[in-house]
């Protein structure tokens, strides 16, 4: 492995779809979601150990989840957890890294990855993100990594690419992008699927410093001088904390798809089928799990079950017996001081959201 690649690994989401397992208090990334005995930052952490050096790792999270991530990235040294203050989406966390990582390596390439998504082929991933960080360490563009579609989702971003001008002499193909679409309507999605021109954003980004830098700068001015120490050495000491309080502060909440990688010319797409899913919402984990019983019901919970169908249990409990019976695409999930049944849909989610926060029952979220 090389000593100047690293990945960063971003772990300050809530994951509110996900409710009421996932919480503000303990998001859906220090989880066990599919009952391996570990939670989706500790197999995160396992696959990037494979393409970096375990020393190289970073995580930037919410100062609130300290305790979580100090307990759950072993062999993660403490001084690269980057604890932020608020959260302000992911330019300004990847802004920090970039910086305080440049500071300490500006030669370094870069892996960034959300904490919780899900990797079923990580032979298969490795291998794809070792050849692009091996391509971006010496060539100056913004790569991204696109999914091949199995039908037109419209819980993920898209990313249209152009054949015709393509990466060579590189063990993966990767394409100059055209366009970012976030999240379409469905007819809009069945279309870009149709199409055989567009990828699922994985929310994964690979690049060396020097260009990330370079165009987070030419992009998003006002907030990459925020965390621009001007030659100060900040990062690293004990004045980090407090420059970094001043930062965010002042800085906006923006994506860096938003901010960059859609106003770039240097935006480049590696298609990849490594079997990935970001588990964003019941459906998704519905979709995604295989311990369905003949009626096409997903049960994790110590449970009776009669005359149900295509219907997700879940109880944190397992001395808690959960009793269901006459459903079919349905939820019922049983967390802590939160007992949610409704209908299997992921709008139902967002509306009970709402819901609690128009009662002002913050303590549920």
């Amino acid at each position: 492995m090389s000593s100047n690649k690293y990945c960063i690994i971003m772990a300050g989401g809530v994951g509110s779809r996900l409710w009421p397992l996932s919480r503000n208090s303990r998001p859906k990334q220090f989880i066990d979601l599919l009952g391996t005995g570990k939670s989706l930052i500790q197999m995160t952490i396992d696959r990037a150990a494979h393409i970096v050096p375990r020393e190289n790792i970073l995580i930037v999270t919410s100062d609130k989840y300290r305790e979580l991530v100090e307990a759950q990235a072993t062999g993660i040294p403490l001084e690269n957890i980057l604890y932020e203050p608020y959260r302000r989406n992911t330019a300004p966390c990847i802004a920090y890294a970039t910086y305080k990582l440049f500071s300490k390596d500006p030669d370094a390439t870069v892996m960034v990855t959300p904490s919780d998504h899900i990797i079923t082929d990580e032979c298969n991933f490795v291998d794809t993100m070792s050849a692009v960080m091996d391509y971006a360490s010496t060539h100056n563009q913004l790569f991204t990594i696109g999914i091949k579609p199995t039908f037109g989702n419209t819980n993920f971003g898209y990313i249209q690419f152009n054949r015709d001008v393509h990466t060579e002499g590189v063990r993966k193909e990767g394409f100059q992008v055209k366009t970012f679409t976030e999240k379409p309507i469905s007819d809009l999605a069945k279309v870009f699927y149709e199409s055989g021109e567009f990828l699922w954003n994985a929310g994964i980004f690979i690049f060396n410093l020097k260009t990330i830098k370079e165009e987070m700068e030419r992009y998003l001015p006002e907030m990459t001088e925020l965390f621009n120490p001007k030659g100060k050495n900040v990062y690293n000491t004990a004045g980090e904390k407090e420059f970094i309080q001043h930062s965010y502060n002042n800085s906006p909440s923006i994506s860096l798809d938003y901010g960059v990688m859609e106003k770039t010319r240097k935006a480049w797409v590696f298609p990849a089928d490594f079997g990935w899913s970001d588990l964003g919402t019941w459906e998704s984990l519905y979709e995604y799990v295989e311990f369905k019983d003949e009626l096409g019901n997903a049960v994790h919970a110590n449970t009776i079950m009669r005359k149900c169908k295509g219907t997700v249990v879940v109880s944190l409990d397992p001395n808690k017996l959960v009793v269901v019976k006459g459903l079919t695409d349905y939820m019922v999930v049983d967390s802590d001081n939160a007992l949610m049944v409704c209908p299997r849909r992921d709008d139902d989610v967002k509306e009970i959201l709402v819901d609690l926060t128009a009662q002002d029952k913050g303590e549920y979220l």
